[in-house]
């Protein structure tokens, strides 16, 4: 067997609309439509039929703080350039969404900050492909601090 790409994520949310006006109408995911008698909304960045699932179940507890077994993040790439970055950041600035690091990983530069229910979402655009391509080890480089 061979992965050919991770295809979907899947969350369970406290307020299906809440995520839907973060991931939807802020990240410019394209809403598919509504399952589950409208309690759960698939969305896709147009790659495939859906790249995320979202669950409403309401006041359920979230995800705990601080470092634990399961799911860490998942990186969502919002572009091919720098300057694309930096209209996310304003984006997410302007939105009132706190920013909680900037990462460049000389592989991809990338922005961390929460969705509504605590979930670590990291926005990114990739270096020049020849970076990993001519030394696929680049991505264990050291994580350097990026300023946009």
């Amino acid at each position: 067997m061979k992965a050919h790409y991770l295809g979907h994520v899947v969350f369970y949310v406290k307020d299906l609309q809440r995520s839907l006006e973060f991931y939807r109408d802020l990240i410019g995911f394209q809403d598919v439509g509504r399952i589950f008698n409208g309690a759960a909304a698939a969305l896709t960045s147009g790659r495939t039929h859906h790249e995320l699932l979202l669950i409403q179940v309401g006041d359920a507890p979230g995800p705990p703080p601080g470092r634990r077994i399961g799911l860490y993040h998942i990186g969502i790439k919002v572009g091919d350039s720098l300057e694309e970055l930096r209209v996310a950041k304003g984006e997410l600035e302007h939105a009132g969404v706190a920013i909680d690091g900037m990462s460049d990983h000389t592989v991809s530069q990338s922005l961390y900050l929460r969705d509504p229910d605590g979930n670590e979402v990291e926005l990114y655009v990739d270096a020049d492909e020849s970076v990993w391509n001519n030394n696929p080890a680049a991505v264990l480089s050291p994580i350097k601090p990026l300023r946009l």
